[in-house]
């Protein structure tokens, strides 16, 4: 299984940027995604959570982005979501993916957590 994450980019205070993440199979095809996330990361300092999304759809996010950022997902497309509203200077970061997936690899059930290759989103401010 890889994630693939993409629509990062250089952006104004105040602006909007949309995340993408596919999950895809590698080896076999995907069966189920559970728990899917964004974590962001800055140099020197540790990755954290931004957001997350069950498979029923309930979301959580940190006290930082809400109001402002929003995850959803398409269980169909095996794709998770980032609209990010109103940006500022501090969400410079790079963005990465993490889901929980189901898979089915030369005929065995699989179970594993995956991260995407991470984008970078930066604000001017």
């Amino acid at each position: 299984v890889q994630l693939q994450a993409s629509g990062g980019g250089l952006v104004q205070a105040g602006g909007s940027l949309r995340l993408s993440c596919v999950a895809s199979g590698t080896s076999g095809r995907v069966v189920r995604i559970d728990d899917m996330e964004w974590h962001r990361q800055v140099p020197g300092r540790a990755r954290e959570l931004v957001a997350a999304i069950t498979s029923g759809g309930s979301t959580n996010y940190a006290d930082s982005v809400k109001g402002r950022f929003t995850i959803s997902r398409d269980n169909v497309k095996n794709t998770v979501y980032l609209q990010m509203n109103s940006l500022k200077f501090e969400d410079t970061a790079v963005y990465y993916c993490k889901a929980d997936v189901i898979s089915n690899e030369y005929g065995n059930t699989v179970a594993g957590r995956y991260w995407g290759q991470g984008t970078q989103v930066t604000v001017s401010s």
